[in-house]
């Protein structure tokens, strides 16, 4: 008998674990394809041939920011990007970019749905930037 009901607490909790395991595949899913409608990943050579007609946003916190960034970018963290709304230009592309891409993705998104249309991401990050930086 405990045998059985050890059997069956297990099962449970295996049932459990698999619903929360897809749950968070299904969430990233979801931002993955709201990511791709809402900005064009570019690569690092494409990201410096655009750059300069752009506005460079580092969506990293400031402590980040100021150990190490593209020169040019400047920082809107994305914990303030619902505030900072009105530091983008609706006329100009904007051009994201955070550590690896997942900040840089939902803040695409966010943008995207504010209105603005000309948003680009970072494919690998600031991590793989081979381009000039600058420290503060």
């Amino acid at each position: 008998m405990k045998l059985f009901l050890a059997i069956k607490t297990l099962t449970v909790i295996n049932i459990i674990l698999g619903i929360l395991l897809l749950a968070i595949l299904l969430h990233e899913l979801y931002i993955y394809i709201q990511g791709r409608r809402s900005a064009k990943v570019l690569t690092e050579e494409e990201f410096k041939e655009g750059m300069r007609k752009a506005q460079v946003v580092d969506i990293r916190e400031r402590e980040d920011f100021n150990a190490g960034h593209i020169l040019g970018a400047r920082n809107i963290p994305y914990s303030t990007l619902a505030n900072s709304y009105g530091s983008f230009r609706k006329d100009q592309p904007i051009y994201l970019y955070d550590r690896k891409k997942s900040l840089a993705v939902r803040s695409a998104i966010k943008l995207k749905k504010q209105g603005y249309k000309d948003i680009y991401i970072l494919k690998t990050g600031f991590q793989e930037w081979t381009g000039k930086t600058k420290r503060k």
